[in-house]
Order: structure tokens, then sequence, then C-alpha cells
């Protein structure tokens, strides 16, 4: 008994703060449904009882029972009425009053009273929920802050075919765990620089973790949690100051991304050569215009130089070592080398990607299949 307290308990915190996204339908919607469903149990109950009208006697009319006298009797029936004017005779009629009729009575109750009932069982399905997510979740991606950095960090990564079941905001804002679970994202309220908010998250079996805190202080002890959590575990962080990206890649950070020296060179250049600034503003958005993609070498390519490949190439990836499309190494492109290449998004990708947007939500996200 005390184990199993203690095991409560556990599950409890790991709960605590983490939200999945839902769809709520509103209110003339909720009522509309229960209305239909009630109806429906009315009508079944109405075909039972007039397939079998000759077992029952109306008390005060006398005479068989009709259309009028079963609709009549059904409702008061469902209702626990009961006047007794019409009442069932025959066995079979008894019968079907125990077994059918008192079910769906009891059944057209539960409807009538589901708003409180669902108030009642709102918690164990959510702990349901969250216990089947947790079970789940694995290599998927942390998103730390969830402000206009990880939110694009987030839409460039479902533009490359990431599930959106597969992202995790954690956020300290209630306001924006909330808008992310409005847009179908599940998220955890807490600050992330503390181990249980990660755990929560599921940190320690995620594949990647992207930091884009405010504060670069934040993003040090966001990296150093989450090394601690996990050692394979691949962390992409962003800091406002050049001189935070030593201290953060000594705190276990894969790759460092300077948002404030990148917005800085964009505007320099963007001054310097208006064209070069478009090139590379369209290079930085997904799913339209020109696109930075990473990919294996073909066949066809095998043996021959990154410069008569079809896409221009950029970089080529060769074991864990990134050479540059000139580099003398690189000449000669192996089967098992992959390719960092620009190439023009096209129509079909652009609509595909429009429509993967569109059906985002708390509507179309899914908890992963069973």
């Amino acid at each position: 008994m005390r184990l199993k307290s203690a095991r409560s308990s556990s599950l409890d915190d790991l709960s605590h703060g983490v939200q999945l996204p839902r769809y709520v339908a509103g209110p003339l919607v909720q009522v509309m449904r229960r209305l239909l469903m009630a109806l429906a149990v009315m009508a079944l109950a109405v075909v039972i009882v007039y397939v079998d009208r000759h077992g029952y006697k109306d008390n005060v009319a006398g005479g068989r029972v009709g259309f009028i006298d079963t609709l009549y009797y059904v409702t008061v029936s469902l209702s626990t009425t009961g006047y007794g004017d019409v009442v069932p005779v025959t066995d079979t009629a008894r019968l079907l009053t125990t077994f059918l009729i008192t079910p769906l009575r009891v059944l057209f109750l539960i409807i009538l009273v589901g708003t409180t009932l669902e108030v009642l069982t709102e918690r164990t399905r959510e702990q349901w929920r969250l216990a089947y997510w947790r079970k789940h979740m694995r290599d998927h991606t942390v998103i730390v802050g969830f402000g206009t950095k990880g939110r694009s960090a987030a839409e460039t990564l479902m533009s490359a075919g990431l599930p959106q079941d597969q992202i995790v905001v954690v956020d300290p804002n209630p306001a924006v765990v909330e808008q992310a679970g409005a847009d179908g994202y599940a998220g955890v309220i807490g600050d992330a620089t503390r181990s249980s908010v990660l755990t929560r998250a599921m940190a320690d079996r995620a594949k990647q973790v992207v930091i884009s805190t405010q504060r670069d202080d934040t993003a040090v002890l966001v990296a150093l949690t989450v090394r601690q959590l996990s050692k394979k575990v691949r962390i992409v962080a962003s800091v406002r100051e050049a001189e935070n990206v030593p201290l953060l890649r000594q705190s276990g950070a894969d790759a460092v991304i300077t948002s404030a020296s990148a917005v800085g060179r964009m505007l320099g250049l963007s001054m310097i050569s208006p064209s070069s600034g478009a090139v590379l503003e369209d290079l930085v958005q997904h799913s339209k215009g020109l696109s930075l993609r990473e990919r294996p070498v073909t066949k066809a390519e095998a043996g021959k130089s990154p410069r008569e490949c079809e896409d221009l190439v950029v970089s080529v990836i060769r074991g864990h070592r990134l050479l540059g499309y000139d580099d003398p190494e690189a000449a000669t492109l192996q089967l098992t080398d992959r390719l960092v290449v620009i190439r023009r998004v096209s129509k079909a990708e652009e609509k595909a990607a429009a429509a993967s947007r569109k059906d985002r939500g708390p509507g179309s996200w899914r908890i992963p299949g069973r």
C-alpha cells in the first residue's frame, strides 16, 4: 500500500505542469451533441417498445397501444416519471423493459448530467493521456523557450518532415504554453534550469534539445542541466552575445548560434549589397524560395565532383568531418557522403507545406500510434 502511494506521488510529480494539446468544442456544439445523443437513445427505446407494442396495455384509454402511446411511454419512462397509464403486461414486454429500457433510462440520465460527469472524469482521462504520452514519447525534440526563435525553430523542423507530436515545448510562462497547446504542441510549464522540469518533458529520452531562451546565463544553465540528464542528446543553443559562445560550448552545447551577431551581419550585408541580403533572407525562410538542405549522395553522383551534381553543393559531410565544396578531399564524392546543398523549393513542396500548416492545431494533434 505504501509502495503504491509512493508510485502515485511520483506520477503526479511527472504530470505536474504538463499540458497536452486537445480540441475543445464550443458550448453550442457540446449542447447539440448531447441533445442528439439523447434523441438517439429515445429513438432506440421507441423502436424497441413499438416492435413489442402488443405486450403493453393502456390503463386509461384502453385499446391497442399505438405509436403516440409508445412515444409517450418512452418519454415518461426515460425521464423516470412513470405515471403507470401505459404498462407492460406480457413477460416479453417486461423483460424488454427490465434489460433494455432500464439501461437506456440510465444512459439517458448520464447524457443529461454529462457536464457534471465530464468534470469528474476529466482528471482521470487526462492522467491516462499523460501516462500514455510518457510511455511512448522518445527520440523527440524539446524546445526550451517558445518565443519568436523557438517558434521559428519548430516551424523549420516541421517543414523538414518532423511530426508535430514529436515536439515538446518548455516555457515558464503559462500563457505561452497554453498558446503552444492551442497550436498543437505538447507543453511543459516550468523553469528549464531545473532537472525536474526537463524530466517532465522527457529530455533524458529526447533526440535533440533546442535552447532559445531570452538570457544567455539561462541558456548556459539549461545546457548544463540537459547534459547532466543525457550525454547523447544533441543540444543546439542560441545566445545574444558572441563572448558567451565558448561558455555555452563548455556547458555541453553541440552547436551555438549567435542571434544578435547573425542579425547584425544580415543588416550590414543588406546595406552593402541589397541583392545579397535578399538571397540570404530567402535562404533563411523555410518552405519557399531557396532552401538549404542536407541529403545523401545518390548512386549516380558517386565518383563525381561536387560541381557535377544537379544541386548547388555547399559542403560535403564525410564521417564526422565537414568539408567545403572546394576542399581537395571532397573532389570525388563517395556513396557514404552527405551533401549540404542549395536548391529551389518546388511549387508542389510549397503547397504541401502550406497544407501542413493549415492542418496543424489541437484538432490535428494525435497521441503517438499504438
